[in-house]
């Protein structure tokens, strides 16, 4: 099969969703959204705890009633899709390769293209765990799928690697269940999820955290038996004699997600190494016009609602894309991370319109502020208390602050204070 589109958006969760409404409000009306799985809406339908939409409908909704309502919204605007469609390719110049069983392979040719394809988990291939490979390790979000959809209890007693907000959610999820989590280790001196989390999953049932730890091996041949732990040192290698076996027949990794991307490098995209996601400016526009990015496939981002905020952005983009209005590559202004920051998007900007920053810190700190500067000149500013990589940040950029655009080399994103050592200190 072969049709033409003036958008093709490829993900069907709640960024492409959003993206897809985001169009539609622009006027645009020739979309059509390209879903891999059979049901729209995402990730967000195996997470049925609460705590979305706090910012973006300004209630709180569970996951799948989150998605419901930019599912409907889909619907009642009549903007097409298709479910069980695998893209299996992208190319530089928009075309779509793409196959389903409706249709078998399609080829479709677009003027604008919207990834959302969202982030995937770290296995334990990536982690290089020493011992055999038993039954009974999981990465937590096909834990979550397990027990929220299919029905399925992986285990009793469990252990979880990582402090990444799937893990600390599941493990409440496991307790509730009936299962025993025995502790969660983290690997860092601070949690990679954000803080409620630690307080609502964790301290709440008295569910050990220990940071600078890490598994060090697995036991058991058909069935996991047990873990050894290890703490670790300023470089993360373990110490030798910390060594504490842990028995269990379940082990949970929590280790990070990575954004979906083959289809991003296939179409020759440039990739930003600190998030994994594709370079994009403030329309979030890659670095290939008329391809566009938005949510986790982006960056990793700790809240649905912000999800949403920039489909919203990628929208808006992608209307000024296809009706002319996108600034050349040769007008963008750099801007990277500086002291204290790790990633910051966007990675370039036209200056032509307010900017929203994202942005994560690589340690913690308190008591200082994040500044964007050239250098010399300081453009935007925002005080913190404390900074915590596992929460993202964001500072705002007004349009009319960058004076003289023309005399800016680049903008720098940088911490300004004093870190806080005392998060540093192994437990």
């Amino acid at each position: 099969m072969f049709r033409k589109a003036e958008v093709v958006i490829i993900g069907g969760g709640p960024a492409g969703l959003a993206a897809a409404l985001s169009c539609h409000k622009h006027g645009i009306r020739d979309i059509l959204l390209l879903e891999r799985d059979e049901y729209l809406g995402g990730i967000l339908q195996q997470c049925i705890h609460n705590g979305f939409g706090l910012h973006w409908f300004g209630e709180e909704l569970t996951g799948p009633e989150y998605a419901q309502r930019f599912i409907d919204g889909v619907i009642e605007k009549e903007i097409p899709y298709l479910l069980n469609t695998m893209v299996i390719e992208v190319r530089e110049d928009k075309t779509i390769y793409a196959v389903n069983p409706q249709y078998g392979l399609m080829e479709i040719k677009a003027k604008a293209v919207i990834f959302a394809m969202g982030c995937r988990e770290r296995t334990r291939g990536a982690l290089k765990i020493p011992g055999g490979r038993p039954a009974g390790v999981y990465t937590a979000g096909m834990t979550q799928r397990l027990i929220n959809m299919e029905g399925y209890m992986p285990g009793r007693e469990v252990v979880i690697l990582g402090s990444g907000d799937i893990g600390l959610i599941m493990a409440r999820r496991l307790t509730w269940e009936g299962a025993r989590v025995k502790l969660v280790c983290e690997i860092m001196p601070y949690s990679t999820g954000l803080s409620r989390n630690v307080r609502q999953c964790l301290d709440d049932y008295g569910i050990p955290l220990k940071y600078n730890h890490t598994v060090v091996k697995i036991h058991g041949r058909e069935r996991l038996e047990g873990v050894t732990i290890a703490r670790v040192d300023d470089r993360r290698l373990p110490i030798p004699g910390s060594e504490e076996y842990v028995s269990c027949d379940t082990l949970l990794l929590s280790v990070g997600l990575i954004p979906e991307n083959e289809l991003s490098e296939g179409a020759g995209v440039m990739l930003d190494p600190m998030t994994g996601g594709p370079v994009v400016d403030e329309y979030r526009q890659t670095t290939i016009p008329g391809i566009f990015c938005c949510g986790n496939v982006l960056h990793v981002h700790d809240l649905v609602d912000y999800v949403s905020e920039e489909a919203e952005i990628a929208g808006d983009g992608v209307y000024r894309y296809v009706n002319g209005q996108s600034s050349s590559n040769s007008n963008y202004l750099p801007v990277v991370p500086g002291e204290g920051i790790r990633y910051v998007v966007p990675q370039r900007i036209c200056g032509d319109r307010e900017v929203e920053f994202f942005f994560r810190s690589d340690a913690i700190y308190e008591r200082g502020s994040v500044e964007l500067t050239d250098g010399e000149r300081v453009f935007a500013s925002k005080k913190f208390m404390r900074l915590v990589p596992g929460q993202m940040e964001r500072l705002k950029l007004k349009k009319e602050a960058l004076t003289d655009k023309e005399k800016i080399k680049y903008l720098q994103l940088r911490w300004k204070g004093s870190a806080k050592e005392d998060d540093r200190v192994c437990n």
